[in-house]
């Protein structure tokens, strides 16, 4: 591992700063993500900034109604936390579903959000990655590819981000607020992450230097009623290999408002805005499930050995979204 320098932030402006004196330090929450990059050579920072002691701790009602979440906030305190198992039990549920409990002792909200991808190729220093070099190619296009992308790829990268909470946080427009030498700053989850195209190594949209402070989950009743589900390849702990976050409202057996985000089928949490225009105002019945999920799938382009992804997401869309309609009928 590459020798680096250590400092500890105890207030926002000066972790800022901190990193504002060297472009190659990077902020350290958790480290279950980035520790690991380390220590395979992917990751080369100078310099650390521990950002845990930072005030960005705490979970309380934002004065619209909506939840503030700390930046700190381990994945822990996040799915236990009474309020969200209330009122967002989707997002309960994919923090539940992403890791073990050591690691969501240690895993922070801000640090999840910025999950580098699981790709081989990535992870891999002896490989080629567009990534890692941009312009040395993806040869995760002609090589393995089973967990890969399906939805918004591009000829430049096919992986996908490997966050469960993510998917929560995107199907309840989820906005992650940041800091900056020049100030704070706002970003919706839909463009937190950027489109691959041709510089698949800009992952977000945050400006150089920023920091996560914080996610703002606004209010939202149909949340309450809604679901997490993860498919993975084996029952312990894996990255997910097709998710599902839905909230749904039925009324008089009518879809009156749906929310809908898949997971691990792109470079970003999937929000599926075709399936939900499809499902909005329409029977909440299976024809109707089947018929969102081939909406937002249509555009999927798989590659030759993740195809079997397609006819997964279809099918765990319809299932999701048939229990939920279920439990609103009793």
């Amino acid at each position: 591992m590459r020798e680096f320098g250590y400092d500890r932030a105890y207030d926002v402006a000066g972790a800022v700063a901190l990193l504002g004196a060297d472009p190659d330090a990077r902020f350290l929450g958790g480290g279950t993500n980035l520790v690991d990059l380390m220590k395979s050579g992917v990751e080369r920072p100078t310099r650390l900034v521990d950002v845990r002691e930072l005030p960005l701790d705490t979970i309380e009602q934002d004065e619209d109604g909506g939840l503030r979440i700390g930046a700190t906030v381990t994945n822990s305190e996040l799915a236990a936390h009474p309020e969200i198992r209330r009122r967002y039990p989707a997002l309960t549920q994919a923090v539940l579903a992403g890791a073990s409990g050591q690691l969501r002792n240690m895993a922070t909200v801000g640090g999840n959000l910025l999950q580098r991808p699981r790709c081989g190729y990535f992870t891999d220093v002896t490989k080629a990655c567009n990534k890692r070099v941009p312009g040395s190619g993806c040869p995760a296009i002609e090589g393995e590819h089973h967990n890969h992308a399906v939805l918004g790829a591009s000829a430049h990268c096919v992986a996908v981000h490997p966050s469960d909470m993510g998917v929560a946080l995107a199907a309840f427009d989820a906005v992650v607020r940041f800091e900056t030498a020049d100030g704070p700053g706002r970003l919706p989850l839909g463009d937190f992450y950027l489109p691959v195209g041709d510089t698949p190594h800009r992952e977000t949209a945050l400006p150089p230097g920023a920091l996560i402070t914080g996610v703002t989950l606004p209010p939202a009743p149909v949340a309450a009623h809604s679901r997490y589900r993860k498919v993975r390849e084996r029952a312990s702990y894996a990255f997910a290999i097709g998710s599902v976050a839905a909230a749904l409202d039925v009324r008089d057996g009518m879809v009156r408002e749906a929310r809908l985000a898949l997971g691990a089928v792109a470079s970003r949490p999937w929000r599926a805005h075709a399936a939900e225009r499809v499902l909005t105002g329409a029977p909440a019945d299976a024809a109707t499930f089947a018929a969102a999920a081939d909406a937002e799938l249509a555009a999927a382009r798989p590659l030759p050995g993740n195809g079997y992804k397609v006819t997964l997401l279809r099918n765990l869309v319809v299932a999701v979204l048939s229990e939920l309609a279920e439990e609103s009928a009793r």
